[in-house]
Parts: structure tokens; C-alpha cells; sequence
């Protein structure tokens, strides 16, 4: 007995191999401690269980944080995620991705022929990612990689003309097809925002429509008053109808979901072939601008929530150019004419007014 507890002690004590290990393992820890102290002062230290965090992980926090508020975009981002976002970085290590790395990613999405503007969506839900790995307890993700923002050529170029509408809705003239066009053309709404329009939201006492809070781009709600247009439009649209009940359906009965075919049939019949439906925005935002409407208040009724977003619609054209310069050259000559001398100018002033109205 005595034997075997002398030959345990003796498999205990340390050989020289054990004691190089240990005096390896303190002159390492010596080391690295410094380094640990300063990445944790300066919140750079990444910890065993956050290297461990992969991109997929990020994205289904991400993904259930659009389910649990219900965000209507849930669709697209889903698709963002598993067509282009998830087959480059999906299996990777969330602290693996870098600038490099990024600047990667967007050099193939351009040899893909993807617009700038799709790529900063994509990135920004990639972004949006890591913000909601920093703030889960325990944190996820410790460092933010920097995300480039693309220069974006969106800017909206079409306009609908008063002789252009006459000639759409002559295309197709059944009711829900004017009421439509005329809603938009009118308040600059989204096409979503009308298609989804109930009856409930008519209120033809009081000549107003409203659009409740949740239900709209912005989630903000809106409520206008009816032109005289809208107002019989609407008034036939809504007859025999339940509150519940959508107020933009087909002769049948059914509901419009998507009527991008009669549309672009109707604009290539008026002579603008390419319109899109969503460049009613621009034209009411720039109708309601003519009219004297304050610009604050035209992005009330459009639903432009910051002024950047409206002015990416630039709702000056041709003709407004036009008459500015005309505008322009009645105030020289109101101002000639009190001086009593002229300005050098050899063409009359009706002239100079046809000419320039003729560039349009």
C-alpha cells in the first residue's frame, strides 16, 4: 500500500518537459496580458464566443427583428439576404469581414450589372446586422468593418402632362383605371398606399381621405381633402361597398392587385412609352409646387418624410425654366421702362418670349 501511494508522488512531480511548459505558459501570459489590457481598454478585444459568431447567425436575428415588427419590407430584404448577401458571406465568420473584404463584394455586384442604389440596400441590411449583434446581451459582434455608401443616379425623370393623362385614361376608361390615375396624379401617392385603399377610409360627408398610421412607406399617417374629381370618382368607386371592402376593383368585383400591363399599354397608346406610374409623385409634387403650395406641405400629402428623399424628385423641368427666364425678362423691362433707357437688347420682348417657349 505504502508502495503504490510512493509511486503515485513519484508520477507526480514535474519532469523538466513540465516545468519548460509552465515557464512557456507564464512567459506568454506575460505578454499577451498587456495586449488584452489594451484591447479591452480600447473595446477591440474580441472574446472566444464572438469569434466563434458567423454572418448566417447575424442575419436570422435580423431577419426575426423585421418578422417581429412586422416591417413590410420583410419580403425584399429576404431576398436581398439569400440571392446575393448570403452566397458571399454566409459562412464566414462574422469578425473575418472586413473593408477589404466589402470592397469586394461590391466590385462583383458591379460586374453583375447591379446598380449602385441595389448595392447600398444590400449593404445597408448587411450593417443593419451588425448593429443588432453589438447591442445583444451578450454582445454578438464587437467591431463595426466600414460600409461605403455608392453614389446613387436615382433621380425620377418623368412627368404626365395634362394632354398625356386625357389620352391614358381614354385608353382604358373603366372606372378603378381613372380613379387611380387621378388619385395619383393628384396627391403623389404610391401605388401600394391606393391598391391597399379600403372603403373605410372615405369619408365622403366630410370630402376627405385618410391613409392610418401603419399603413403607408413611412408608417405616418395622411389625410386630404378631395378635388371635385376625385370626390365623384371616388364616390362611384365606393357604391355598394362594405367598409372593409377594397375600393379599387375590377368590373368583376375583384380586387386590383397589379395593373402594370394596362398601364404601360395606356402610356405607349398616349406617347410616353416608359412612364412609370410612380412619376405621378413628381407630377403632382411639382402641380402642387405651381399652384403656390408650400413645399412643406407637398411633402405632407406625398409622404416624403425628409426633405433629400423629395428632392431627389427634382420637380423643376423644362417649362419651368422657361418661365422663369420670361418672369425674368418682364421684371428688366418693367425696370427699362421706369429708367427710361434700354439695355441693349435687340429682339422684342414678345420674341424673346416665343423663343423661349419654343425650346420646349
Amino acid at each position: 500500500m505504502v508502495k503504490n501511494n510512493e509511486r503515485k508522488v513519484k508520477n507526480h512531480e514535474p519532469t523538466e518537459r513540465d516545468r519548460l511548459r509552465l515557464s512557456t505558459r507564464r512567459r506568454l501570459v506575460a505578454e499577451i496580458q498587456p495586449l488584452r489590457q489594451v484591447q479591452i481598454t480600447s473595446g477591440t478585444f474580441v472574446g472566444p464566443q464572438a469569434e466563434r459568431v458567423r454572418v448566417q447567425e447575424l442575419a436570422e436575428d435580423f431577419l426575426r427583428e423585421y418578422r417581429i415588427n412586422g416591417r413590410k419590407s420583410i419580403d425584399d430584404v429576404e431576398a436581398r439576404w439569400n440571392l446575393h448577401i448570403k452566397p458571399f458571406f454566409g459562412v464566414l465568420r462574422a469578425v473575418d469581414v472586413s473593408s477589404e473584404l466589402i470592397a469586394r463584394y461590391v466590385d462583383a455586384r458591379q460586374r453583375q450589372e447591379a446598380k449602385n442604389a441595389t448595392i447600398n440596400r444590400e449593404l445597408a441590411a448587411l450593417k443593419r446586422m451588425y448593429h443588432l449583434g453589438m447591442r445583444s446581451t451578450p454582445a454578438k459582434v464587437l467591431r463595426l468593418p466600414n460600409f461605403p455608401h455608392l453614389a446613387e443616379n436615382n433621380i425620377r425623370k418623368g412627368f404626365l402632362e395634362d394632354g398625356q393623362y386625357s389620352k391614358i385614361v381614354a385608353h382604358c376608361p373603366e372606372l378603378w383605371f381613372r380613379s387611380i390615375v387621378e388619385c395619383g396624379r393628384t396627391y403623389g401617392w404610391r401605388i401600394s398606399e391606393l391598391l391597399n385603399m379600403q372603403v373605410c377610409q372615405i369619408d365622403l360627408a366630410q370630402r376627405v381621405i385618410r391613409l392610418e398610421p401603419g399603413t403607408t412607406k413611412n408608417r405616418e399617417g395622411r389625410e386630404v381633402v378631395m378635388t371635385a374629381a376625385v370626390y365623384t370618382l371616388l364616390s362611384a368607386c365606393v357604391i355598394d361597398k362594405a367598409a372593409d371592402d377594397y375600393v379599387f376593383t375590377r368590373s368583376s368585383g375583384k380586387r386590383v392587385r397589379d395593373f402594370r400591363r394596362a398601364w404601360a399599354k395606356a402610356c405607349e397608346q398616349a406617347g410616353v412609352p416608359g412612364l412609370l406610374f410612380h412619376d405621378l409623385r413628381r407630377t403632382a409634387a411639382r402641380n402642387l409646387r405651381r399652384a403656390g403650395v408650400p413645399e412643406t406641405v407637398i411633402m405632407k400629402i406625398g409622404g416624403w418624410r425628409t426633405r433629400s428623399v423629395f428632392e431627389r424628385y427634382a420637380i423643376v423641368n423644362r417649362n419651368d425654366i422657361a418661365d422663369a427666364m420670361i418672369k425674368l425678362q418682364r421684371s428688366e423691362k418693367a425696370n427699362e421702362s421706369q429708367n427710361g433707357h434700354i439695355l441693349g437688347h435687340s429682339a422684342t420682348s414678345d420674341d424673346q418670349e416665343a423663343t423661349l417657349r419654343s425650346v420646349n
